[in-house]
């Protein structure tokens, strides 16, 4: 029976590392490059850098005004101050009007566009070419952009390429050749986001689940049959490149088996939950829910609460009460009646807020930890941290500076916490603490586990050269 096991489990092992040995290896090498360039994207963070700052002067409206201009009978459901094209304007979701005369800028013609690109690009407008995107490509296949279609898109001959939302006005993407290079040595190979398959995305789902769950059980029956092998006669018992695998494969095997496996769980197979919704989400409502029809906007103007450096005025609220929150370097939310905000009033509204449920643990956090780390260092810091007593013990981290919720656990999301981004990322305080330790650990595991998927590709290589001379006599 043993012996049946044994050669099944090696069978298994030989025949999927054939079909499978090229996809492994280019995880191990694409995410080797992924650790230092990542897919481009336009972040928040990117928009805000990209901003002028706000000239209170010019504005000369209200958003009531302004609002009032487009003629709707409902309430706006986000209201945010810009600066847009030189001028201070309120984005009203997809619709700007702009803050000093009341005009609405509800399309965005090519003139307005390239200047856009422009602006962001660092560059003459006159000297881009200009194409109309309608259908996804490489760098527009994602779902959060693609509904910004028709893009305008602006190359220049440096190789910059700026794609502009027909529909906002905004820049959805912006790449370079060197952003474009290290996402194909990189990003593209190692979500396997090619475009042909990621428009379809339940089928790039399935891909990656049926690659990556194949690529664990293949990688942990070569695990479990080279300490079968090995174990008994304390040898191994192979030459050449067998040999250098066998090896390579008792060092490297577990690592190389919990990276696929934790790749797998990127793609959430099982119900591990991001979070304690429930609870999340009446603590958000508690933090930062409210009705823009209250007059409190009107009676303390973006005027009264300008600051040199404010880029961007956003309309939210804090305890149910009209705020606004400033976004200069970090943002900050400023209540519209002028009361304080910190940790000690928002602790009472969260401690309302999640009742019956009692806080057991409160602290702030001035350093990143097991639950909320950053090694790029853009996460917030001091956080509010605050944990129940609830079934799923259920733990948050708040940002003081915005009243807003950037971290949330319960009881799953803390198992795929430690089985997706700490076996996938080795994202562990000490190592990110003490960089570049953690550089060193995750090239070193990579490139053992990439060495041992080229043994495995020269072994197929032998064995399918093997098996096609046999057929040939």
């Amino acid at each position: 029976m043993l012996s049946r096991l044994r050669r099944f489990a090696i069978f298994f092992h030989r025949w999927l590392g054939v079909a499978f040995c090229f996809l492994f290896a280019m995880w191990f090498l694409s995410g080797m490059v992924l650790m230092y360039w990542d897919y481009p994207e336009v972040s928040s963070q990117d928009r805000l850098e990209h901003s002028a700052p706000l000239d209170p002067t010019r504005v000369r409206l209200s958003p009531e005004q302004a609002y009032a201009a487009l003629k709707r009978p409902d309430s706006p459901n986000s209201i945010r101050l810009i600066t847009f094209d030189g001028r201070p304007a309120y984005r009203f979701g997809r619709v700007l009007v702009y803050a000093d005369d009341g005009r609405v800028q509800d399309r965005f013609p090519p003139d307005l566009t390239s200047q856009m690109a422009a602006d962001w690009a660092a560059e003459s407008p006159d000297a881009a070419s200009r194409e109309i995107v309608t259908d996804a490509d490489e760098w527009t296949v994602s779902g959060e952009v693609l509904r910004l279609r028709p893009f305008d898109k602006y190359s220049w001959p440096d190789g910059k390429q700026v794609y502009v939302s027909q529909r906002t006005g905004e820049v959805a993407q912006f790449t370079t050749r060197a952003s474009r290079l290290g996402a194909y040595f990189g990003a593209i190979p190692h979500w396997l986001y090619f475009t042909p398959l990621r428009q379809n995305g339940r089928l790039w789902n399935k891909t990656v689940l049926w690659a990556s769950g194949v690529g664990t059980v293949t990688s942990l029956f070569g695990l479990i049959v080279g300490l079968w092998i090995m174990l008994p006669a304390q040898r191994i018992p192979y030459k050449g490149q067998k040999r250098w695998h066998a090896i390579l494969g008792l060092i490297f095997g577990l690592t190389a088996s919990t990276w696929v496996l934790s790749g797998f769980l990127s793609m959430e197979p099982f119900s591990f939950s991001d979070g304690p919704r429930e609870m999340g989400s009446e603590i958000a409502q508690a933090l930062g829910a409210g009705d823009f029809s209250d007059p409190a906007f009107a009676e303390r103007p973006p005027s009264s609460v300008f600051q040199p450096a404010i880029k961007q005025l956003e309309f939210t609220f804090f305890a149910d009460k009209p705020a606004y929150l400033a976004w200069s370097d970090r943002p900050h939310i400023i209540p519209a009646d002028g009361t304080a905000v910190d940790a000690a009033r928002i602790l009472e509204i969260v401690k309302q807020a999640a009742a019956p449920a009692t806080i057991v643990e409160s602290r702030l956090v001035t350093e990143y930890e097991a639950y909320y780390l950053d090694r790029h260092h853009q996460r917030p810091l001091p956080v509010l941290f605050v944990r129940f007593n609830d079934p799923a013990a259920s733990m948050f981290y708040i940002d003081p500076a915005t009243a807003q919720i950037v971290a949330g656990y319960d009881s799953a999301s803390r198992w795929n916490r430690w089985l997706y981004h700490g076996l996938h990322s080795l994202d562990l305080p000490w190592l990110y603490r003490y960089r570049p330790a953690w550089d060193l650990t995750v090239l070193a595991l990579m490139a053992g586990g990439a060495w041992l998927c080229v043994t495995s590709i020269i072994i197929a290589a032998q064995l399918l050269a093997r098996k096609l001379r046999r057929r040939s006599y």
